[in-house]
């Protein structure tokens, strides 16, 4: 409870979920699922996965605009107080997510998140003279990351660098060596760790200590919704809130980040594009494969932060939440889409699932081996192979 007595309780966040198609079927992420519709993504994430604030990347879109106005019309979806637009139990905030290219380094994104859909609008506006098609996702913007963040500033947003370390389009693993050398750190809301890297990590870089970190899906399909969620201490869930839980404000505050295991990654592991192979950390980075004497290799995450690190040893702040690896229940063996259906029907939405729901409940439905698995997961005592080169890694007993 705050200071002032506000009842503060315990909300699922997963803050960076991409549209495949408009429901007229027109493309937006091209990458995505043509089911990723708004209205999808609203129905999985209140019915199934249990998350309570859902930030969907391409609302800047206008066929998704045009989408979202038509829900507010009929009734079905609501704007609230404090922004975002609610469906059922879930509050949807409306985000962007741009590319960026500056000289001197690779192209990288940025997650935009704005309060209503106004300020959605406008920000449409400002960006479609500098894109080449204002419908995509994740368009090149011809402007400097800088000028991007005093823009989304002005206009009440919160600017996040996405999926920072990953080697591609992520800020630090392939355009800078450090957060400052594009953007203004006064400015940058929270950083988006990526699906290969975890806060035991970045604490090896100093200049993150000062953020707060978020895990997020970054869901190209409704199945992969709350893969990495984040669990947020509000009054309510909107955008006002989201704002203040990350400058941890009147009592607000990200409680747990859940992750995917690092490990689990398409990236964690540096690569050799030539023989296919992951290469151990064992061997560092030295630029050839030790199986095939390649220089095509795409550095993994763990290996850039090895690169980046300033210090020998990972600091968390007092003020860093844990962070729990979290393994979705498509990672299982044995859950797929049916028995993922059946568990929703009979036990409870995927957030219940896998961090709430005993063994025996669980076991009752999905039997003994794949519960203790479940379970184990949240014990620590799985067993992963490392993923690499863009494939997930994997999981096993212990």
């Amino acid at each position: 409870m705050s200071s002032n007595s506000t009842l503060l309780r315990p909300y699922f966040a997963d803050m960076h979920v991409h549209i495949g198609r408009s429901e007229e079927g027109q493309a937006v992420k091209i990458s995505g699922s043509k089911t990723l519709t708004f209205y999808n993504i609203a129905k999985e994430a209140s019915e199934r996965k249990g998350i309570d604030l859902i930030g969907v990347i391409d609302c800047h879109s206008p066929a998704v605009q045009n989408d979202i106005q038509n829900y507010l019309l009929s009734g079905e979806m609501e704007e609230v107080a404090g922004g975002g637009i609610r469906y059922r139990e879930t509050t949807i905030v409306l985000g962007a997510e741009m590319e960026v290219k500056e000289e001197g380094g690779g192209p990288y994104h940025l997650l935009a998140y704005l309060p209503n859909l106004q300020a959605m609008q406008e920000w449409t506006s400002w960006m479609k003279p500098m894109v080449t098609n204002i419908n995509l996702s994740s368009q090149r913007i011809r402007v400097s990351a800088r000028e991007l963040q005093e823009e989304l500033l002005a206009r009440g947003g919160l600017l996040v660098p996405a999926h920072v370390f990953t080697p591609h389009r992520g800020l630090l693993g392939c355009s800078a060596d450090r957060l400052e050398d594009r953007l203004d750190p006064a400015g940058i809301a929270a950083v988006e760790l990526g699906l290969s890297a975890d806060s035991e990590m970045a604490g090896f870089l100093s200049e993150l200590d000062k953020f707060p970190f978020l895990t997020n899906s970054d869901a190209h399909s409704t199945g992969m919704i709350g893969r990495e969620c984040n669990e947020l201490l509000l009054e309510r869930p909107s955008f006002e809130e989201f704002a203040k839980a990350l400058r941890m404000e009147a009592g607000r505050k990200i409680i747990t980040n859940y992750g995917l295991h690092p490990e689990l990654g398409k990236y964690h592991t540096t690569y050799c594009k030539s023989c296919k192979e992951a290469i151990p950390k064992v061997n560092g980075f030295t630029g050839v494969c030790p199986f095939c004497g390649s220089h095509k290799l795409t550095r993994g995450v763990s290996g850039r932060i090895e690169q980046l690190a300033d210090r020998e040893y990972s600091v968390q702040p007092a003020s860093r939440p844990p962070y729990r690896p979290q393994v979705p229940l498509s990672f299982f063996p044995g859950v797929g889409p049916a028995m993922r259906e059946r568990l929703f029907t009979e036990i409870g939405t995927e957030m219940e699932i896998l961090h709430r729901m005993p063994l025996e409940k669980l076991a009752t439905v999905i039997g003994h081996k794949i519960a203790e698995l479940i379970v184990g997961v949240r014990e620590g005592k799985v067993i992963f192979t490392p993923g690499s080169g863009g494939n997930y890694g994997s999981i096993h007993k212990s």
